[in-house]
């Protein structure tokens, strides 16, 4: 089994599987709104769910730091339409 690990760093969100760089999300914060602009994973990565447990960590740090979410990137408004446990945080969009 993989040893998986979400970091956070500046202005990104990193999922490392057994220590390399699996997939990744970036956003930018303005006036109070997080923007997800992009999320990628790797090709030999894909279909492990690492996209969504990235967007979960993303829309955690958002409600814990008071943000509303605008999401930009194609995966990320697919990510919202499914998930209406987290309506509370988004902006239109």
């Amino acid at each position: 089994m993989s040893k998986v690990e979400v970091l956070h760093e500046n202005g990104r969100f990193v999922l490392v599987s057994d220590g390399v760089m699996a997939a990744e999300l970036t956003y930018r914060v303005e006036d109070g709104v997080m923007s997800i602009i992009h999320t990628y994973t790797v090709p030999r990565f894909r279909g492990k769910g690492y996209a969504g447990m990235l967007m979960r960590e993303a829309l955690r740090y958002a409600e814990k730091n008071g943000l509303k979410v605008r999401p930009v990137c194609s995966y990320a408004v697919a990510y919202v339409r499914k998930h209406s446990e987290y309506k509370h945080l988004y902006v239109r969009f």
